[in-house]
């Protein structure tokens, strides 16, 4: 399942993965810079995959990080208005807590 098949909240700040919240990419960067950050992290994700150790293990989890810094994932948060950070809180658990409900009622009608 790819990250467009999961709920975004209403602002697009976040999407929801079993009830976690997960900040999205910052939506104002270039489209070639976008893509160019996601290489640069599946590639380093590619090469965890083959269980890499000491330093390199340590660099490939470093680019890793810088990635996600850098699409806005991680770091500082790209938005400007000054609303706090839910990244990996449960949704329940933050002003979101009203639209996660309804959205999860929705989902149990739907079955």
């Amino acid at each position: 399942m790819g990250r467009d098949e999961y709920p975004r909240t209403p602002d697009g700040r976040y999407f929801v993965v079993r009830e976690r919240l997960w900040r999205t990419a910052n939506p104002h960067l270039a489209s070639a810079e976008h893509d160019r950050l996601v290489k640069a992290l599946m590639d380093a994700r590619r090469e965890l995959r083959g269980h890499p150790t000491g330093n390199a293990a340590a660099a490939a989890h470093a680019r890793v990080n810088d990635a996600k810094v850098a699409l806005g994932e991680r770091g500082p948060v790209w938005w400007t208005d000054g609303a706090p950070d839910y990244n990996r809180k449960l949704a329940k658990n933050t002003p979101y807590a009203d639209w996660f409900s309804k959205l999860r009622r929705t989902a149990a009608g739907a079955q």
